[in-house]
């Protein structure tokens, strides 16, 4: 795969690029307030928290169409503080307080998702964000179950993220000290319980196995477009060896893909995993809500230069990867050769 016309051909050029863009996008965040920078996006995730207890108490109805509006908003919430909550304090994008955003990863990562915050870090930030599409570092190749056909990993294989997510993070604490590990078990213990406890205590439910259910239920409800979306934006884009690896600007201008906006998954994910993600990428310590304000920044730019800025829609990259499963989750990808460019 050729650069495309006009991009520059030496490493100093790609520096001079990616400073250029970096000036034009600072430009913008110092002319924005704390709450475009930071309040939106903590106050969905407020909202979040404080629609829980509605939640939990719709499931106490008798009515099926209440019951399933507490499904529905223990649902979204869930996913809105697992994966936006998540992936924000994650990246720091939630306040420029060190010690708070130690606190957020901590709850976000640890009590919500029930993963481990070390890993989370080393796993997403360093190795997928340092090393875009590059193979064995940051390929997404996690992603990728080769025993499983195409049908099963796309329709059925989503259910099973609540529960796989924990095991995982247990398997990954034995390469931590003993004081983390048992901090994150505990915390981990802590969310699963608080859930599990009330849904027996404030919605009612009678019997542990039918809390348990609820649990994996609200657990699941966008476990869907969760991987979908995880495997949509990078995986069939070109990816690059780890010695021929491009420069930044190119890397995530030719690896990375934004779908279009879509109202629950942008509340739910946030608009950095959904319609930025090109901007998330380039700029990984801007908030949701600044990246959606610099998209035209970044898109008006990379069009200027005549580098790549991959769109696609969600249903278009469904039908892409049901036709051609097997080479894009089975088979090893080929590696894209950028000449002048590495």
């Amino acid at each position: 795969m050729e650069p495309a016309g006009g991009a520059p051909r030496e490493s100093a050029g790609a520096e001079a690029l990616l400073g250029e863009l970096e000036a034009r996008v600072q430009e913008v965040v110092r002319a924005s307030s704390w709450w475009e920078r930071h309040g939106v996006d903590c106050a969905i995730l407020a909202l979040s928290l404080l629609a829980l207890p509605p939640g939990f108490l719709c499931l106490r109805s008798d009515s099926p169409l209440v019951f399933a509006l507490g499904i529905t908003i223990l649902g979204v919430c869930h996913y809105t503080l697992t994966v936006k909550g998540s992936h924000l304090a994650t990246h720091g994008a939630l306040t420029e307080s060190r010690g708070w955003s130690k606190v957020w990863t901590l709850f976000f990562v640890e009590v919500c998702t029930s993963f481990t915050a070390e890993y989370a870090k080393y796993g997403h930030v360093k190795m997928h964000h340092g090393y875009t599409n590059v193979l064995g570092l940051g390929d997404s190749s996690t992603w990728r179950l080769p025993c499983l056909n195409r049908y099963v990993y796309m329709f059925l294989a989503p259910f099973l993220i609540p529960i796989i997510t924990p095991l995982v993070a247990v398997e990954r604490l034995r390469e931590v000290e003993l004081r983390t590990a048992l901090r994150t078990l505990g915390l981990i213990s802590l969310g699963l319980y608080s859930q599990y406890w009330l849904l027996l205590n404030m919605s009612g439910f009678r019997s542990p196995g039918s809390a348990l259910a609820c649990m994996l239920i609200t657990r699941s409800l966008l476990a869907h477009p969760y991987l979908h979306v995880n495997i949509f934006q990078h995986i069939g884009l070109p990816m690059f060896s780890p010695d021929k690896k491009p420069r930044r600007i190119h890397m995530m201008s030719l690896g990375v893909l934004n779908l279009p906006r879509l109202p629950v998954l942008d509340w739910a994910f946030g608009h950095s995993l959904i319609s930025c993600h090109v901007e998330h990428h380039l700029f990984p310590r801007l908030s949701d809500n600044m990246c959606l304000k610099v998209k035209p920044v970044v898109s008006r730019f990379l069009h200027e230069k005549q580098l790549p800025y991959n769109e696609d829609s969600y249903l278009a990259r469904f039908r892409l990867f049901l036709q051609r499963y097997e080479e894009f989750m089975v088979q090893t990808p080929p590696i894209t050769e950028l000449v002048g460019l590495q």
